[in-house]
Parts: C-alpha cells; sequence; structure tokens
C-alpha cells in the first residue's frame, strides 16, 4: 500500500511569508476562500481572529499552519492537491499578507490513481474544523 500524499503542500518561498507573518501575529491558519469579496484566494489570520465554522474543513497543514475550506469547496478540490505559493501583489483586503507586496496564491494538481487510492483506504475524508494533527 502507497503513502497517502499530504492535501496541502507549500513551497519554500510561501513557508517564508507564513513564518515572516507569524513572528508579527502568532499562530496563523489558512482559509480558502470560495470567491467572494476576495475572489479565490487563500486567506491569512491570525488563529482566534477568524473562527471557522462546525462543518469547515482542515485539509491540510502549510507547514505548521492549519488550511481550511468549506465542505462545498473541498467537494470541488477533493481530488487535488493544493500548493501554496506567493506571487508578486497585493493580499486579500482582510488577509494577513496585504501590504508585504506579496499574496499567497493556491495552485493545484490531481492526485494519480495510486494516491487517490492511497487516500481513499486511510483515511474517510478530512474532518471537520477541529481537526487534529
Amino acid at each position: 500500500m502507497h503513502t497517502p500524499p499530504p492535501r496541502v503542500v507549500a513551497t519554500v518561498a510561501a513557508l517564508g511569508l507564513l513564518s515572516q507573518l507569524e513572528v508579527r501575529y502568532g499562530r496563523l491558519l489558512l482559509f480558502q476562500s470560495g470567491g467572494c469579496c476576495d475572489g479565490s484566494t487563500p486567506m491569512c489570520y491570525a488563529q482566534g481572529d477568524f473562527l471557522t465554522g462546525d462543518a469547515d474543513i482542515c485539509v491540510g497543514f502549510a507547514g505548521e499552519t492549519p488550511f481550511y475550506m468549506t465542505p462545498e469547496l473541498f467537494s470541488y478540490w477533493q481530488n487535488c492537491q493544493i500548493v501554496l505559493d506567493i506571487a508578486d501583489g497585493r493580499g486579500g483586503m482582510f488577509s494577513l499578507d496585504s501590504g508585504t507586496g506579496k499574496r499567497f496564491i493556491t495552485q493545484s494538481r490531481l492526485f494519480s490513481d495510486a494516491e487517490l487510492a492511497a487516500l481513499a483506504a486511510t483515511t474517510k475524508a478530512p474532518s471537520a474544523s477541529h481537526a487534529a494533527r
């Protein structure tokens, strides 16, 4: 049996920005926006400043930072690995990366059939908001 791949990975640049923001704001969380006010960008918040809902899902971690999304959005992304990266530009108006000259972005890649089988064999689905690591 294959080891399941992580659902979330982060580039070195994204981990660096998270580290920089964590020094300033403390422990963080990421929430993948579904396309409302700030488009479909991952939003970065200090833990405690943004409350996840009971149904929100922790799909994985970017380093030590939990990455959440709604169940509806997870149903769309469930067959993909999320790659957290950064780009030049302003972050979302409520996201802590705003004002750094960089913003978080998500890219994705489809899991292979073997990876999907490994995920199915080891997990039911990511758990609701207070997922243990």
